[in-house]
């Protein structure tokens, strides 16, 4: 017979069954990083700004991608953006600015009117958009390199082999 579990409790009890199921099989990877959801999520809504910039990271377009072998990189001010998602889909523009405090980015002609006609930036989640052209300054085309992926396909260059 089961015990009483009043109803309110019923994600507390999935969550547990869940849980003992995903310890039995597989330890802990790393013993100073914690698997629990609770924990993750105040570490992602508490973060500070400098990691924020990383959190809100967007995809490349195609060509992009392409181009420099890199998937995504942090979204920034100058960068022009296509929009993928919701209301506002396949819309392009610049972006204004990026908002870490609100976790959003704003973008040029993509805003709305309220009640009292005033207009205001349209807040849309930087994973919601595909860069299409970025604005590259010596940091940005440092940070391309570091993450090229051809680069590191072997873990040697031709000229480490020829040496």
């Amino acid at each position: 017979q089961e015990p009483f579990w009043p109803q309110r409790f019923e994600h507390q009890k999935r969550r547990a069954a869940g849980t003992a199921a995903a310890f039995e099989g597989a330890m802990k990877q790393k013993a100073t990083v914690s698997i629990s959801r609770r924990k993750a999520r105040k570490a992602y809504f508490t973060a500070p700004s400098h990691i924020r910039r990383k959190l809100m990271s967007s995809q490349l377009s195609k060509e992009l991608r392409t181009k420099y072998n890199v998937r995504s990189v942090p979204i920034r001010r100058d960068d022009e953006v296509q929009i993928v998602r919701g209301h506002y889909k396949d819309r392009e523009g610049k972006v204004v600015q990026v908002y870490r405090k609100k976790w959003c980015i704003h973008i040029e002609r993509v805003t709305r009117d309220k009640a009292n006609g005033q207009t205001v930036p349209f807040p849309i989640h930087p994973s919601k958009v595909v860069i299409t052209k970025l604005k590259v300054d010596k940091d940005r085309k440092a940070l391309l390199d570091r993450k090229n992926r051809e680069k590191l396909k072997g873990k040697h260059s031709d000229k480490d082999a020829s040496a």
